[in-house]
Order: C-alpha cells, then sequence, then structure tokens
C-alpha cells in the first residue's frame, strides 16, 4: 500500500507511462518495472529529431529549388522593369548566393567598399577563390578599406594575393557603409532591417552616383601597400573632430574601424599630447591652435 488515494496513483502511473518511465513486463502480466530515464529519453526524442531532420532537409530543399529561380526572376524584372530594379534580400544565404552569381557574370569591373578594420580570415579565404576568377577573365578589381584595415594580418595577406594577380586595393580615413559594384550596373548596398540583409540595385541613377562616390574616394585612397606619413594624424584628427561635436566613443570607434578600447587608447594619447586634462579641454585647445586643419593629403583630395 503506498498511502496515496487510488485516483492519485493511477494518474502517476498514467504520467510515468507516458514518459516511458515505466513499462510493462509482458504482455499479460499486469506488472510493470522502471526504465532508466537515458532510454525513455531516447524513446521520446529520437522521434522528434527524425521530423525536425526533415522538415529542414524540406525546407532547405524549397530554398534550393526557389533560389534556382533567383537569375531568371532578376533578368526578367529587369527588362521589365528597368526603373524600379531594387531588390531587398532578406538573409544571408539568400545575398551569398545573389553574390556569387553576379561575380561568375561580371565582364569589365567590380568596385568594392569594405569599411571598419580587417575582416575575418574564413570570409578571406571565400573571397580568394571568386576574386581569382575574376580576375582571370580580365575583370577589373579595386577594393577600399579603412587605413586601419592595415594592421590586420588576414587582410595583409588577402591583398597580397589579389595585387600580385591585378587586383587594386587602397585605404582611406573613413568610408560610409559596405559597398559592391559589379560593372557599372548593379549595386549591393547594406539593408536597414538587419546585418544580414541586403539591397540590390540596377537603377542607372542610382549606380552612377555610387560609382561618382566611389571613384572620388578612390582618388584621394592611398595604395594599401605604401606607407602613410600621416595615417595617424588622420585618424586623430577624426578623433578630435568627433569629440568637439560631442560623440560618444563608440560611434568614434565604428567611424574610425577600431575597437572601443583601442579608440580610447587615441583619445588619451591625444588628451596627453596636448596636455589636457579633460576631453573638454582638449577640444577647447584642438579649436584653438588649429590642430583640425586639414592635412595636405586631405586638401589634396578636396581639390
Amino acid at each position: 500500500m503506498t498511502g496515496l488515494p487510488r485516483l492519485q496513483v493511477e494518474q502517476t502511473l498514467r504520467k510515468l507511462l507516458s514518459l516511458h518511465l515505466l513499462r510493462p513486463i509482458g504482455s499479460v502480466d499486469s506488472r510493470l518495472v522502471p526504465v532508466s530515464p537515458e532510454a525513455a529519453v531516447a524513446q521520446l526524442i529520437t522521434p522528434l529529431e527524425a521530423e525536425i531532420r526533415s522538415y529542414k532537409e524540406a525546407a532547405e530543399q524549397i530554398r534550393s529549388d526557389l533560389s534556382s529561380l533567383l537569375p531568371l526572376y532578376f533578368e526578367r524584372r529587369q527588362l521589365r522593369r528597368p526603373r524600379e530594379a531594387v531588390d531587398i534580400l532578406d538573409d544571408a544565404p539568400t545575398v551569398v548566393s545573389v553574390l556569387a552569381r553576379m561575380a561568375a557574370q561580371c565582364k569589365k569591373e567590380v568596385m568594392t567598399i569594405q569599411p571598419g578594420g580587417g575582416r575575418p580570415s574564413h570570409i578571406l579565404k571565400e573571397a580568394v577563390d571568386r576574386d581569382r576568377a575574376m580576375l582571370a577573365r580580365g575583370v577589373r578589381m579595386r577594393v577600399l578599406y579603412q587605413h586601419t584595415a592595415r594592421f590586420s594580418f588576414p587582410t595583409q595577406q588577402y591583398v597580397s594575393t589579389i595585387e600580385e594577380i591585378g587586383g587594386e586595393v587602397r585605404t582611406v580615413g573613413e568610408l560610409f557603409g559596405r559597398m559592391i559594384i559589379f560593372d557599372r550596373e548593379a549595386a549591393f548596398i547594406p539593408a536597414h532591417t538587419g546585418k544580414d540583409g541586403a539591397v540590390l540595385t540596377r537603377e542607372p541613377s542610382i549606380v552612377e552616383t555610387l560609382c561618382g562616390v566611389f571613384d572620388q574616394l578612390w582618388h584621394g585612397a592611398d595604395p594599401f601597400t605604401e606607407p602613410l606619413a600621416d595615417d595617424l594624424d588622420d585618424t586623430k584628427r577624426t578623433i578630435l573632430q568627433m569629440l568637439i561635436e560631442g560623440n560618444k566613443d563608440e560611434l568614434i570607434a565604428r567611424r574610425i574601424g577600431v575597437s572601443v578600447r583601442t579608440c580610447r587608447r587615441h583619445i588619451a594619447e591625444l588628451l596627453q599630447g596636448m596636455g589636457a586634462n579633460s576631453r573638454f579641454q582638449g577640444g577647447y585647445l584642438a579649436a584653438s591652435t588649429g590642430a583640425l586643419t586639414p592635412s595636405p593629403r586631405q586638401t589634396e583630395t578636396q581639390k
């Protein structure tokens, strides 16, 4: 006797049986024996995992089937509505697929802007094969990084490889955002909805404007492999300007393409160099002493 009400005992038994923690000894004997929780988990979870795998496989198949229609969709859309040729690519797999197709079809030129510091090594390894194939077809390749990318070893390796086979890479102090342009006909820019998405536009006026922005930045940029005499000065000049404007360290770090920690080190060095005891005093001294006067390279770029 358990001392528990019969109804409660029956409910408990049903619950344990449903969880596969009890099982009958045989088909005739009504006695029950306990089952290892590990074995019970296997009995309950295995069918669910198989069902999940089936759903994932079905989802991947649907994605693959529909992605195969993207080239036809974009081709017909361009012919049908050339003045409204703007598409939102919502997720990373779609962006990667469309980028790979555009790279394979590129015939004349590709222009790329990559803001921030160095890029992850696994992304650069994937890019090398794609870029090598374009360069082998005679495609002109120009890439813009920020100056801080010069200190990234994976980026240095990538640039060395690409420049050996005809690619051109330069750096500037600031960049406004990521962008890739193929044959001056189609441009990818980030989607505001999230970091994984992108916007693909073929609208001639938009693409021409973006090409103009790239060409202007390229004219004022420095070759990646050449030393910069005033690289640090330009970086600190940007920091000073943004400090005076009241920007936070996080925004300044994003603008110049470094970590917040590195940005704060630059700020400390700046204040120490000016003999300032506070950021407010540093801003006043910078404005009063003409520290924000453009460098010769910046002045030449603005002409």
